[in-house]
C-alpha cells in the first residue's frame, strides 16, 4: 500500500505564509501526476495544484501568483508553498498522487488563515 502522509498545516494571519508537505512512501518518480486538493466546509473538493512527473505543472486561477508545487524526488516529497494567504485559503488540503491503475490520498493537514 502507498502512504501519502501530510504536514505543514496550521492557523496562520491573512497574508501570512505555509509550506505543506507530501511525503510518499515510495518514489515519486514513478507517479504520473501529484497534486493538492482542498475541500472547505460545504463545499467540494477542488484542485489547487498539479505537478507531472516531466516537471510541468498547473495552478487553480484562484491560487495562481500565490501558491507554487514543487517536488524533491530524492526525498518522495512534494511542496505547496503558500504565500499572501486569505481567509478564502481556509480547507482541509490533501495530497494525491496518481500512476497507471491507482489513485491515492493522504489523509489531510487543515489550513486555517483568520486573525
Amino acid at each position: 500500500q502507498v502512504h501519502l502522509v501530510e504536514s505543514g498545516g496550521g492557523l496562520v494571519q491573512p497574508g501570512g505564509s505555509l509550506r505543506l508537505s507530501c511525503a510518499a512512501s515510495g518514489s515519486i518518480i514513478s507517479f504520473h501526476v501529484m497534486g493538492w486538493y482542498r475541500q472547505a466546509p460545504g463545499k467540494q473538493r477542488e484542485l489547487v495544484a498539479v505537478i507531472t512527473v516531466g516537471g510541468g505543472t498547473n495552478y487553480a486561477d484562484s491560487v495562481k501568483g500565490r501558491f507554487t508545487i514543487s517536488r524533491d524526488n530524492a526525498k518522495n516529497t512534494v511542496y505547496l508553498q503558500m504565500n499572501s494567504l486569505k481567509p478564502e485559503d481556509t480547507a482541509v488540503y490533501y495530497c494525491n498522487a496518481a500512476k497507471i491503475g491507482s489513485n491515492y490520498w493522504g489523509q489531510g493537514t487543515q489550513v486555517t488563515v483568520s486573525s
